[in-house]
């Protein structure tokens, strides 16, 4: 497989800070769902919020190769929703990027 058809893996592991993970999960709402209605290269966008901790959040996400994962980072919508309202509202954030194996 070479890198232009590659997928790339994205797991973030992101902390709201106190008071704010009602904001965080909505705008993480809306964000998911520009994702999946204007990103082709997108091939998966789950985003989950821990049951016994509300400020903690977990997103995995497939990109079809390099080009798409950056073509998400550009997007107008990462830029606005990600960004700009949300990492403001974080006390954490961690992003690692993963490729398939074989």
């Amino acid at each position: 497989m070479n890198a232009e058809n590659q997928i790339i893996a994205v797991a973030a592991e992101w902390r709201a800070q106190p008071g704010q993970e009602a904001t965080v999960r909505q705008l993480m709402l809306q964000a998911a769902e520009a994702v999946r209605q204007h990103e082709p290269g997108n091939l998966l966008y789950i985003a989950h919020q821990d049951a016994a901790d509300p400020a903690r959040f977990f997103f995995y996400e497939q990109y079809a190769n390099q080009a798409a994962l950056e073509a998400h980072r550009d997007s107008a919508h990462y830029q606005d929703l990600v960004v700009g309202q949300i990492v403001p509202l974080l006390a954490e954030r961690k992003v690692t990027f993963y490729q398939p194996m074989g």
